[in-house]
């Protein structure tokens, strides 16, 4: 497995692989690795098969966090993370820095100083978490495409967990005709339910149980609307009672909506999707699941 930190390697490496024929599977992280990211990287060692090659970026992307938010103490687990790449069979791990990522930037700054090229997704970006986190999806999009650009993929492999981001990538890739198509990856839980995720760590033992209400407030509302529909505005009342029971729980948004458009519906049938985030003391978890 070949660990690549520029931009300039990673490129030629995949240049090389392209013009070899061989197929080429992108799984982008930043780090923290878990079961649910290795999960990922199986799927994309499946959709290239023998003859890809699998590539799993890691990089904590400063320009998708708000200054209020977890950047500097985000888990950074390097080595581990390289051990686990391997492990699951990637090829090649790319861990640029931001300097590398957004030249002549500030390491220690959310704002690159001079990159001024951003890439913004100005419809399913409005909704749910660009509502609580406004610069994120700009962020995001503009790593994505970066990585597209360097690593050349024929498949990028996402994790469910985030829904909307999965939406906005793929929007992205039809908006700008890149030619690499989206494999969007199940959620991967814990046994009692929690859905797997880097942030998990900072919960104490009993922040961590009281974070199974994500997941027991989908499962409620999957069975009651497994038997008829609900008003949304009915479903998010029960939802929050529920979920204030906890007394480190503080509710975020919940969303009842369509899974293509990612339009809030008032009515909750078969077939809409919901979402949720809650903090459970200073972590802020995010959950989802088809109904």
């Amino acid at each position: 497995m070949k660990h690549i930190e520029t931009i300039k390697e990673m490129q030629s490496l995949a240049l090389n692989w392209k013009r070899s024929g061989i197929t080429i599977a992108l799984v982008p992280t930043m780090g923290a690795l878990h079961e649910g990211h290795l999960s990922l990287i199986r799927s994309a060692c499946q959709a290239v098969q023998l003859h890809g090659k699998v590539v799993v970026s890691i990089y904590v992307n400063p320009i998708q966090f708000a200054p209020n938010e977890d950047y500097s103490k985000y888990p950074r687990t390097l080595q581990n993370d390289l051990r686990l790449c391997q492990e699951a069979g990637a090829d090649a791990v790319f861990t640029p820095s931001n300097e590398v990522m957004y030249p002549s930037g500030n390491e220690d700054s959310n704002a690159p100083l001079r990159y001024s090229t951003f890439v913004s997704e100005e419809v399913l970006s409005k909704t749910m978490e660009g509502i609580s986190r406004p610069a994120h999806f700009r962020g995001v999009t503009t790593v994505v495409n970066k990585l597209f650009n360097i690593i050349l993929p024929d498949y990028a492999i996402f994790g469910e967990k985030d829904f909307q981001q999965a939406t906005i990538i793929r929007r992205m890739v039809r908006d700008l005709n890149i030619p690499t198509q989206i494999i969007v990856s199940p959620i991967v839980r814990e046994s009692d339910g929690l859905a797997l995720s880097s942030r998990n760590r900072y919960l104490s033992p009993d922040e961590r149980t009281q974070a199974l209400c994500l997941s027991k407030a989908l499962k409620m509302v999957q069975e009651k609307v497994s038997i008829q529909s609900f008003p949304a505005k009915e479903l998010k009342e029960e939802i929050r009672v529920m979920i204030e029971k906890q007394p480190d729980a503080k509710i975020d948004y919940i969303e009842f909506f369509d899974p293509e458009s990612l339009v809030p519906v008032v009515e909750v049938n078969t077939g809409t999707r919901m979402a949720l985030a809650v903090y459970i003391g200073k972590t802020r978890l995010i959950d989802n699941a088809i109904l």
